[in-house]
Order: C-alpha cells, then sequence, then structure tokens
C-alpha cells in the first residue's frame, strides 16, 4: 500500500482533551491501518528482527545459546521485534512448531497510553498507531504495567521506555513497515483494516477447510481491536503462542474517572482565576495604610484595650465590696 497518510492525533497521554485535530487538513483521508501477520505462512527466518534493527538504527546486542531458536530471550529496549519459538507436544507423540513475531500490537484502547502520566509520551494517531515520545517520557513505567501484552521495554541507561512504532515515520510516507518489506513469504501483510480484516477471515475459512478446526483471527475486542492482527492455525493454542485469550486494559474504570478529576481540576483553577479577576474589577486596588493611619490605628486599640482592662478592674472591686 502506497496511499499518502497523514498524521493526524486522535489522543495523547496524561491530556483532558483529544479534540487536537480541530484544525486539520480534511483533504487529507484518514486511513486506519493495520499489519497482519499470518503465522500459517511465517518460517521464522528473522529478517523482520533484523530489518526492525536496521530501518529504527537499534543497538545491536550480544546473543547467547540458552536453549532455543529464539535470537533472544525477550524483547528489550533494542529489540522492538522478536520472532518467538514454541515447541509442543500433540495427540499421538506429534510435534508442532508455534512460532509468533511478537512485537507492540497497537489497540484501539492503549493501555500503556491511559496509564501513562506524562502529557504527551504517548500519542495514538487517526490512523491507529501508537507512538512513544522519549523526550516527554518520564521513566515511570506505568506504561509498561498497563500494557496487556507486556511490550514497552524500559532502558536502565536513557531511563526511558521504547516499543515498535510500526515505522511510522515509513507509512506517513506512503510506504510499508520495514518488517513487511522484509518479509520473504508474505506472512505480514500491510494494508488498510478492512482488507487486512477481510483477508484474515478469508484465511481462517481456508484453515478450517484443511482441518484446523480452530483457527482464528487475533483481534480481540478487550482492547477494542489492535492495528497488528494474527492468522492464527491452533486457535485453541494460543496460550502457548504467548497471545491473552481475553485480554483488557488494567485498570480500564480508573483511568477515565483520573481523565474526569483532571478535568474537574482544570474547571476549578479557571474558576478561581476569573473570580479573582471579577473581585480586582468590583474592588479595586487594595493599598495598605499610610504610616500616621496605622500609628493612629494602634494607638486607638491601645486605648480600647485600657478601658476594657478598667472596666474589668471596677467590676471586680464591686463584686468584692458586695
Amino acid at each position: 500500500m502506497t496511499t499518502e497518510l497523514g498524521l493526524a492525533v486522535k489522543r495523547k497521554s496524561a491530556t483532558p482533551s483529544s479534540g487536537t485535530n480541530i484544525r486539520r487538513d480534511h483533504s487529507i483521508k484518514q486511513v486506519e491501518v493495520s499489519k497482519l501477520v499470518d503465522i500459517d505462512l511465517c518460517i521464522g527466518c528473522k529478517a523482520c528482527e533484523v530489518a526492525c534493527k536496521e530501518w529504527n538504527d537499534l543497538q545491536v546486542e550480544e546473543t547467547h545459546n540458552f536453549g532455543g531458536y529464539q535470537s533472544h530471550e525477550d524483547l528489550t529496549a533494542s529489540t522492538w521485534d522478536l520472532m518467538r519459538f514454541n515447541e509442543v507436544e500433540l495427540e499421538g507423540n506429534d510435534i508442532a512448531w508455534l512460532i509468533r513475531k511478537d512485537s507492540c500490537l497497537h489497540c484501539e484502547e492503549p493501555g500503556c497510553l491511559l496509564a501513562c502520566p506524562a502529557p504527551g509520551a504517548i500519542v495514538q494517531y487517526e490512523n491507529g498507531i501508537v507512538d512513544f515520545d522519549q523526550d516527554k517520557c518520564i521513566g515511570c513505567q506505568y506504561c509498561v504495567s498497563g500494557c496487556p501484552f507486556d511490550i514497552p521495554r524500559f532502558d536502565t541507561e536513557t531511563k526511558k521506555v521504547y516499543k515498535c512504532t510500526m515505522c511510522v515515520d515509513r507509512i506517513s510516507n506512503g510506504m510499508e513497515p520495514a518488517c513487511v518489506k522484509s518479509c520473504p513469504t508474505g506472512s505480514i501483510r500491510f494494508g488498510t483494516k478492512e482488507d487486512m480484516l477481510l483477508y484474515g477471515e478469508e484465511k481462517v475459512g481456508k484453515l478450517k477447510a484443511r482441518g484446523f478446526d480452530d483457527a482464528l483471527l487475533y483481534d480481540p475486542e478487550g482492547v477494542k481491536g489492535v492495528h497488528m492482527m494474527y492468522v492464527v492455525p491452533r486457535g485453541e493454542m494460543l496460550d502457548e503462542y504467548g497471545l491473552p485469550e481475553e485480554p483488557t486494559v488494567k485498570g480500564a474504570s480508573f483511568f477515565p474517572a483520573m481523565s474526569g478529576l483532571r478535568k474537574l481540576g482544570s474547571v476549578a483553577t479557571w474558576a478561581g482565576l476569573i473570580g479573582a479577576g471579577i473581585f480586582f474589577l468590583r474592588t479595586g486596588r487594595r493599598l495598605p495604610p499610610s504610616e500616621d493611619k496605622a500609628v493612629a490605628s494602634a494607638r486607638e486599640k491601645g486605648r480600647e484595650a485600657e478601658r476594657q482592662t478598667q472596666l474589668e478592674e471596677t467590676k471586680q472591686q464591686e463584686d468584692e465590696r458586695s
């Protein structure tokens, strides 16, 4: 797909209003995009890993043998794309390789964005891509705990969090993501969300015709859908693939409440400022009293205190006489 896409912002983290694009150019069609990983066609070659590293200029990390076919044991702040391998035993002593490309799924309801307290550190564009702005990241790692797929990774050196950006710089210039471009089997596809849904449903039908009765298109409703979907041949083994069956945004009811409190705080602040302005307009500027008035006021207070003392002494004397 080579359609030019705009980067209109849908919402930002810790920002009361999501209406950031009221004045955007409506002549630019906002296309909702998606990647689709057809696991049935994946051969685990890791070309997508290499392409991701090269395009995003990510640091090369030393690898070691840990008893598996993966290049790295897990995602890191410098490894945003990882081919996972899991060997499982089937009935009849048969073996199946469950291979999955692991990276950010770009949720429609991103838990990372809802959890982030730093204004503008996480941005969701109208086309569905969720991106991190490390310049605004405060390193609190709330996004890590807020993600139901365990994707963002914290860098102990930079004190920032990183993840796949879906090559937003390439997409905004009419190109496909680097991992899609590098895939030799066509297992990673890219296009509009609508087109990818159609392809996924058609492929699931073909898999079921081949005997994969539990094949499914992974686009979970718990996060209102994702922008990197999977065609999963063995849908009964989602856990073995490393995919949660029913992912949900942690604290989904808490974050909107906090957003409401932030809005209420903003209203209260503006109400206070307006009230102060009205008071100033009605009463004007109040200057401190002159030195002569201050001295006279102090003397008057002193006389009043003396009179009060005399009255109390007189009352006490009368009480003693009686």
